[in-house]
């Protein structure tokens, strides 16, 4: 099927309050036009340098949301145009995108990025931590952010019930964490679920999945 035979295939069948957030990492930018004319306007990206290399080409009006891991460093290239950094997991990496984004007199949007899986390599915070934080005087301090939920991944496996537990456990910190609420802590979005299990994560409370292979085929890295 096409691009945009596998958006409506998709799309039809998302709740109205649930966000697609089109996974476009290592595809070209004539695959992203194909997405944008069926309609997409969010697409996610996990390298800071090739999210930038298609903004400058690609029409002005989608969002961008930098999905991966996020280097200190390289919050710079971004900030004067990032929609949404998912994957932030300590208060360091905060202070630096409120810091780029005062030079840009932006307020730029990030979810807590929340460990929920049992594998080593996922990042994230513990729900204990990421309060910690929210209480925080330094957070208290960065007006130049606003963190407006959650996101997490799940482990990579076929035990459905391991996985509905993972994304259990990350809606359950999002309901603690909104009780925290202050002017730059808005908690609106749970980020969960991804093509092989974004049904099974609205089930579980996500209101944002990110999908990529199902939309544009499988990745071949180099």
């Amino acid at each position: 099927m096409s691009i945009q035979e596998n958006l409506n295939k998709i799309t039809v069948t998302l709740p109205k309050h649930v966000t697609l957030v089109a996974v476009s990492k290592t595809k070209p930018v004539n695959a992203i036009m194909e997405a944008y004319k069926a309609g997409q306007r969010v697409f996610g990206e996990n390298k800071i340098q090739e999210m930038v290399d298609k903004y400058d080409v690609l029409p002005n009006d989608i969002q961008w949301h930098m999905i991966g891991h996020v280097q200190k460093n390289k919050v710079k290239y971004m900030a004067s145009f990032v929609s949404l950094i998912h994957g932030v997991d300590d208060i360091k990496l905060l202070e630096e995108i409120n810091k780029q984004a005062k030079k840009h007199d932006r307020i730029i949007n990030c979810l807590l990025q929340i460990k929920i899986a049992s594998e080593d390599t996922k990042f994230g915070m513990t729900p204990m931590e990421a309060k910690s934080l929210l209480l925080s005087p330094v957070f208290s301090e960065l007006k130049n952010i606003k963190v407006v939920g959650v996101m997490g991944m799940a482990t990579f496996t076929d035990n459905q019930s391991q996985i509905k537990n993972e994304f259990t456990l990350l809606k359950t910190t999002f309901d603690t964490l909104k009780s925290f609420e202050t002017f730059n802590f808005k908690p609106e979005i749970v980020s969960m679920g991804m093509s092989g299990d974004y049904e099974l994560a609205i089930e579980c409370g996500s209101n944002m999945i990110r999908v990529g292979s199902s939309i544009f085929g499988e990745r071949h890295y180099n």
